[in-house]
């Protein structure tokens, strides 16, 4: 193969023909069909695979030289090594390249082992020995794929794009091992990435140097871009041809305003698609070892968010577990509503700052004295507020561990 050049050739709409009805002429006729040529089986017996697809044209004789004319490449595979040479020997006096399936270095062009993966496509060729292409091909396939799913694949388009779309990734609760292997593929092959305060924000050194990183970072009382502003910048970008990956904290769809930001993509014509995130309300508690249902303790989960007036009668009513977002600065509010309306005052409650990060910290105790331990241990934003008795399982030891089951 030192000597030949590869390429790739776009054979849509261009007439190609096959020589032979066998299982290997219906491989080849199949993929000739798949990218789209205009294909001719000449044979005088054809295989059920010929048969039955629709998009091939079955001429049931003999080869005859005029079979070639106007065809742009042609397959011999007859599995007549006789036959195959004198269709080589046509093909090559009409400048028209042929595939020999039975013998590669008689042809004009060589077909190789290729694997998709996704959009991109993997060609070997080894010389005359299609085995070892299709062994090479198979582990080059398994490590391609392997690389997309994490992202690690430089596979980003540096040409304009026809159109561009808009991502919204969900980054989890800041630990970028807990970005979804869906979410590292968009980044990889974003041009354009819009980033939150709270999102995974070590996987930006990873991106080329060419993506544009706005910073679109909300703090509480202080907003560095207000979200119609934000909401401008995707639409804009992708319409400009740019893949967009909107960056957020935790999942976009709960308390992350992203149904507000596919709203606007979907009004401007913006394609959009959303790739979820493992919530914070969900893993706050999982890092301090709170499951958030448990068997006799909960059978259900309220999320909320705590910095918005809330039905406190109807809260504690529900009788499961209550989490909180955003709720450290109306703590003291939140525990005397809940004591208000019912809620007793030695209810467990446990306060998951910075989750799974390097300075993660844990406070517990009970509704009616949080307030003051969380001030005391000076507890601020990120957190996430677990109310119910489950929120005593962080501090279970195995002394005390039967009592809680």
């Amino acid at each position: 193969m030192s000597d030949s050049y590869p390429l790739f050739l776009d054979v849509a709409g261009r007439a190609a023909l096959v020589v032979g009805g066998g299982h290997v002429g219906a491989r080849r006729a199949a993929a000739l069909a798949d990218a789209g040529a205009d294909v001719s089986v000449v044979a005088p017996e054809a295989c059920d695979e010929i048969r039955g697809d629709g998009r091939l044209r079955w001429e049931r004789r003999r080869y005859q030289p005029a079979d070639l004319d106007g065809v742009w490449l042609v397959q011999a595979a007859t599995g007549d090594p006789e036959v195959n040479a004198v269709i080589a020997e046509d093909a090559e006096a009409r400048r028209v390249f042929c595939v020999r399936a039975d013998h590669a270095a008689g042809g004009t062009a060589r077909t190789p082992a290729v694997a998709h993966v996704d959009d991109v496509t993997v060609a070997v060729g080894a010389g005359g020995d299609p085995r070892t292409a299709r062994a090479v091909r198979d582990a080059v396939r398994t490590r391609v794929a392997l690389d997309l799913e994490c992202g690690t694949l430089p596979v980003r388009r540096r040409r304009p794009r026809a159109e561009g779309h808009v991502t919204l990734v969900g980054g989890g609760p800041g630990d970028p091992g807990l970005l979804t292997t869906r979410g590292r593929r968009a980044l990889a092959d974003a041009d354009v990435v819009v980033v939150d305060r709270l999102a995974p924000r070590a996987l930006l050194g990873a991106l080329d140097d060419d993506v544009e990183v706005i910073e679109a970072g909300k703090a509480p009382g202080r907003h560095a871009v207000g979200q119609d502003e934000i909401n401008r910048i995707l639409v804009d970008r992708a319409r400009a041809g740019r893949h967009v990956a909107r960056l957020k904290g935790g999942d976009p769809f709960l308390f992350g305003r992203g149904g507000e930001e596919v709203l606007a993509c979907r009004a401007a014509g913006v394609p959009v698609t959303v790739v979820p995130g493992v919530t914070s309300a969900l893993a706050g508690p999982a890092a301090a070892g709170i499951p958030v249902t448990h068997r006799g303790l909960s059978r259900s989960v309220t999320v909320a968010s705590a910095h918005e007036d809330l039905d406190w009668e109807a809260l504690v009513r529900l009788d499961g577990t209550l989490v909180l977002l955003m709720g450290v600065g109306t703590l003291p509010h939140t525990t005397e509503r809940l004591l208000a309306h019912g809620l007793a005052a030695d209810t467990p409650v446990t306060i998951v700052e910075r989750a799974y990060r390097h300075d993660q910290r844990t406070t517990s105790g009970e509704l009616g004295t949080i307030a003051a331990v969380a001030r005391d241990r000076a507890v601020a934003n990120p957190a996430v507020i677990v109310v119910g008795a489950v929120a005593a399982l962080a501090r279970a030891t195995v002394e005390n561990l039967p009592a809680l089951v």
